[in-house]
């Protein structure tokens, strides 16, 4: 089942990122990309960035471009000639091995031909299971039984951290099953036009798995309209943010009495989940309503939801008319993308997510050199220290919620590069020329990996996010801040590059995933991991003055004619931004302290200061098509990347005495107008 914009457990809260195609960027930063014909005091992204942006416009096959994305083109091309090889080699490989499995994996999905003559065959199986059901009782179990498959249904279903007890894996049972980005796409005028496109598109898959065109469009409005009552009992993005909305522990028993006609004992065995004593049942009002649905909603209109999801989920994997649709809606309706991705890249991103860990141990055996390890946690070091500084001097916050602050602080792990211990992949039977039976298997094999864990002590050494990947997160169940190899190259670190380059990089990033620790959500959780109130009510009342003022400085920023930045969904990293800089800021100070000379130098006319501001801009340096940028604006808890590049610095003294900016400058914020958190 295909659940594209139903994320799960928010609780890895990372940068924002994209898809690119072009290089990546240079190691130095070439001052003559900047626009002096723009105020750097009254538009900072302009002038860092307006120059760069116009030279390079967004690929076709591409919803947005800039430095992540072209990081991120990098790394692809990297991966690329790792699959490639692994292809061509894996009927020599060693039997078993990762590299085998691979090869397998990627020269299956490669293989056009064998999959457009298979068309939509492999799905038929299941289609024909969703056209037997005849009552409630069957949709229940082709539930379990879809689920221990590692086919997802109607809701999601995970294992992760218990909220009041980190050192355990629960499972949860969340609200899900839509196939638009959020609850609000069902019912606000905004998006009429998208439910349009949408029943459109369902119409169409069903057409191309052979259902004759009137009744294609006469199930499609039924997918519908059953989508739209679920969204109706769905909690929209920014009441996701918050734990006590991701978190309702219960008896199975208890769950039993929210939904009488879903066994959840049945279940839990059929997917082989030792839950002990109860689970999360996170969002209870759904859950209610999921039961209302399988006891009143006519079979035949849960045939036509589940048909539809069965084959959407499908799509990527079938003949090329099923793919073109999946990229017609999916990509260029929703997103604005012009033109569908190469194949090898689409394939490659579905070695990514069946086999990412294992491609990673591949890519970091070659791609990653010790020295950046050991600078990294140079920088980690004194980002740790500045941090540690600024909770101490804060004026707001009391001496009591100052000491638990700094347990947190002291208890923070970084991780750095790539796992110390690799995933075991023993057990997962791939087999040359099927692809979409080796998708399948790939999927249960994760899944049941994901549910073997139930039950049993975290894993404190497992990682989010696999090495390739350029991005950075932080875990407040775990209090850990990752940061995989990719990310730790140029623009974010260069270890040629001077301290100012580096600290307005990877060291703002390394900050911002430690603000994360202390945003408004992440500082829900103490330095154990649990969801737990570690503030006196005066200092939690305090902190929350000050992160309304900078939801509301966030809410101003216009990112589409009459759209607006939403402050309170992007508040997490808004925070992050906030609190990060103005310790990779002070982290820098610290290291031009041991090194005067430097500190007084300029470089290529610019002062340490003025490059540290400019190459944070440049990290957001980018542009997004109209289509992306509201979907984005309605799911992601990123800002856009022009608003966080003047977002921080606008409210740091700091930068405007750098640039000798005015009061009355758009880039100052002064008195009242100024955010000061962390």
């Amino acid at each position: 089942m295909s659940h594209r914009y139903t994320k799960p457990l928010a609780l890895a809260i990372a940068l924002s990122l994209a898809t690119g195609a072009l290089a990546a960027p240079a190691t130095s930063f070439d001052m003559r990309e900047l626009d002096t014909k723009i105020n750097a005091c009254q538009d900072f992204n302009g002038f860092v960035n307006a120059k760069w942006v116009a030279a390079h416009p967004i690929p076709a096959d591409r919803t947005r471009w800039g430095s992540f994305d072209a990081l991120r083109e990098d790394s692809l091309n990297i991966q690329h000639t790792i699959v490639e090889q692994a292809a061509k080699h894996a009927a020599m490989a060693k039997p078993g091995s990762i590299e085998q499995k691979i090869g397998w994996l990627y020269a299956s999905g490669m293989d056009e031909a064998t999959i457009d003559k298979a068309g939509y065959g492999p799905v038929k199986p299941e289609l024909a299971r969703i056209a037997a059901l005849k009552d409630s009782a069957g949709i229940a179990a082709y539930i379990r039984d879809s689920y221990a498959q590692g086919h997802a249904v109607a809701f999601r279903f995970y294992g992760n951290g218990d909220f009041k007890d980190s050192s355990r894996e629960i499972a949860y049972a969340g609200q899900g099953g839509l196939g638009l980005p959020t609850p609000d796409y069902y019912s606000k005028p905004d998006f009429a036009k998208i439910r349009d496109a949408y029943v459109a598109h369902i119409a169409k898959l069903f057409e191309l798995a052979g259902t004759p065109a009137a009744s294609a469009q006469a199930q499609a409005k039924s997918v519908l309209a059953f989508e739209t009552r679920l969204a109706g009992a769905s909690l929209v993005p920014t009441e996701m943010r918050k734990p006590e909305n991701r978190y309702h522990y219960v008896s199975i028993a208890e769950a039993g009495q929210v939904t009488p006609h879903f066994d959840w004992a049945a279940f839990f065995k059929a997917q082989g989940a030792d839950v002990g004593q109860g689970f999360s049942l996170s969002q209870p009002k759904f859950f209610a309503e999921f039961d209302r649905m399988l006891a009143e909603t006519p079979v035949i209109e849960w045939q036509a939801y589940l048909r539809f999801h069965a084959i959407d989920g499908a799509a990527p994997y079938l003949s090329k008319p099923f793919q073109q649709e999946d990229y017609a809606f999916n990509e260029k309706t929703l997103n604005g993308q012009q033109a569908m991705q190469a194949r090898w890249k689409r394939v490659l991103g579905t070695v990514n997510g069946s086999m990412g860990m294992a491609l990673g141990e591949l890519y970091v055996a070659d791609h990653f050199p010790a020295a950046s390890k050991q600078r990294a946690q140079e920088l980690v070091d004194n980002l740790r220290t500045a941090y540690k500084a600024r909770i101490e001097k804060l004026e707001w916050m009391s001496d009591a919620t100052k000491q638990k602050a700094l347990e947190k602080w002291a208890s923070f792990t970084p991780k750095i590069g790539y796992p110390d211990k690799w995933r075991d992949w023993n057990g997962l039977a791939l087999k040359p020329g099927d692809y979409y039976a080796n998708v399948q298997a790939a999927r249960k094999f994760n899944y049941d990996y994901m549910v073997g864990k139930i039950g049993k002590p975290v894993d404190r050494e497992e990682w989010g996010m696999t090495p390739q990947t350029v991005n950075a997160y932080y875990n407040p169940q775990v209090n850990e801040i990752v940061f995989p190899a990719a990310i730790l190259q140029p623009p974010f670190f260069d270890a040629k590059a001077d301290d100012a380059l580096n600290y307005g990089g990877i060291g703002a990033v390394i900050g911002h995933e430690m603000g994360h620790g202390y945003d408004d959500q992440g500082s829900k959780f103490d330095a154990k991991g649990n969801n737990a109130n570690w503030w006196t009510d005066a200092d939690r009342k305090a902190f929350e003055a000050r992160t309304d003022k900078l939801a509301a400085q966030f809410d101003s920023y216009e990112a589409l004619p009459g759209k607006h930045v939403n402050g309170r969904l992007t508040m997490g990293e808004n925070i992050g931004d906030l609190g990060g800089l103005n310790a990779a800021y002070d982290a820098l100070q610290m290291a031009l302290a041991k090194n005067p000379a430097e500190a007084k130098s300029k470089i290529d006319g610019y002062t340490q200061d003025q490059r540290f501001f400019l190459n944070w801009a440049r990290v957001w340096r980018g542009s997004i098509r109209p289509e992306a940028q509201l979907t984005l604006l309605n799911t992601d808890p990123h800002a856009p990347a022009k608003f966080r590049a003047i977002g921080a610095p606008s409210n740091m003294p700091a930068f405007a005495e750098a640039f000798q900016c005015k009061g009355s400058d758009a880039m100052v914020r002064d008195g009242e107008q100024r955010v000061k958190i962390w």
